[in-house]
């Protein structure tokens, strides 16, 4: 038997721990969110807030360094492919340096320039952003892309002299690649009109740009490595549009042609997973084809769970699920790109 309860005093139900029961608990779950969204802000993440009002954080919030990451670590992967990188102070300082010429300086004058050029499609999509949130004025967004620009140059006419080159390559790629981000963002050719080149630019500049920096500073940038990594870079153009479904309402109502919008979202969804799923695959087949089984087996494992997270969350709901979707899934993506990497030095390619 069940004791009965008194119907004029109910009994009031207990706080779950996921409401605050006090507004102490209250303010630090406000507090703990504004924080979040403060950091996100202030990396270039989706889901931010407006408020800023330090100019240098501002600055930062432009460069967007979580964008850092893909190519800092493309470095990384060029100087294993050249098979020649040694351990000592002086090549982790001048790693370093490629690291800065990639991430900081010549990332972060490619976002800059993508939100001077954006902040029409920036108001509507994202309008936290820095410049259509007027934090800060577009003579000084001026200035911050022509700084960073002209400190990417030095620092890599800096390298080639380090490296003995006859021919300045790093100081070409750093060219090539910032004017190759010019006419991804500006008019008239503004190739992120265009979901495939404008994707395949990105893709390119994240994969093939930095790792052919590392390799060129420590060994020498042949055609192999060149051909093979902008076919890596075609993976690169899958993991490009997951971040166009966020901008599908922009994108539409100015026209530009992203997968998503073309395709709509299902078949843009499965589109990038394809090219992130067969073009690794493909590389992975190369590595058979030149002797690095253990390699390929290597790359192969680490698939497999991209394609289990491409199941749980981006096929699933791409518009909800994609901020969630590359943090499970890039890692592995990056993680092959080294075990690749590793086998083409240990080949001698």
């Amino acid at each position: 038997m069940t004791e009965p309860t008194s119907s004029s005093a109910p009994t009031p139900p207990e706080p779950t721990p996921s409401t605050p029961s006090t507004p102490l608990a209250a303010e630090a779950t406000v507090t703990a969110g504004d924080r979040a969204a403060k950091t996100r802000q202030l990396l270039g993440m989706k889901g931010a807030q407006s408020g800023e009002t330090n100019l240098w954080k501002i600055r930062l919030q432009l460069m967007k360094p979580i964008t850092w990451i893909p190519l800092i670590w493309g470095v990384v992967c060029g100087a294993a492919s050249s098979g020649r990188y040694v351990w000592s102070l002086e090549s982790v300082l001048i790693a370093a340096a490629c690291m800065l010429l990639s991430g900081p300086l010549l990332a972060g004058y490619t976002q800059t320039l993508n939100d001077f050029y954006d902040r029409d499609i920036d108001a509507i999509n994202e309008p936290y952003r820095p410049i259509p949130s007027g934090v800060i004025s577009v003579p000084q967004v001026v200035s911050q892309i022509l700084i960073l620009l002209g400190a990417g140059i030095a620092v890599a006419y800096a390298l080639d002299r380090w490296a003995g080159h006859s021919f300045p390559t790093v100081t070409a790629l750093a060219i090539g690649g910032s004017f190759l981000s010019y006419i991804y963002s500006a008019p008239p050719l503004k190739l992120k009109k265009n979901g495939w080149l404008g994707n395949y630019a990105l893709g390119a500049s994240y994969i093939a740009l930095p790792w052919w920096a590392g390799h060129a500073l420590f060994g020498n940038l042949n055609w192999t490595i060149v051909v093979l990594t902008l076919f890596y870079s075609l993976a690169g153009l899958g993991i490009a549009v997951v971040n166009d479904f966020k901008s599908v309402e922009g994108d539409r109502q100015l026209g530009l042609q992203s997968l998503p919008v073309m395709f709509g979202i299902t078949t843009a969804a499965w589109i990038c997973v394809l090219m992130i799923d067969i073009f690794q695959g493909g590389v992975a087949a190369y590595l058979i084809g030149i002797q690095q089984n253990l390699y390929a087996t290597l790359l192969i494992l680490l698939i497999i769970p991209q394609i289990t997270f491409q199941d749980m969350y981006f096929l699933r709901s791409p518009l909800e699920n994609d901020v969630k979707y590359q943090a499970s899934a890039q890692p592995f993506l990056v993680l092959g790109m080294l075990v690749t990497a590793l086998a083409l030095g240990h080949a001698g390619v």
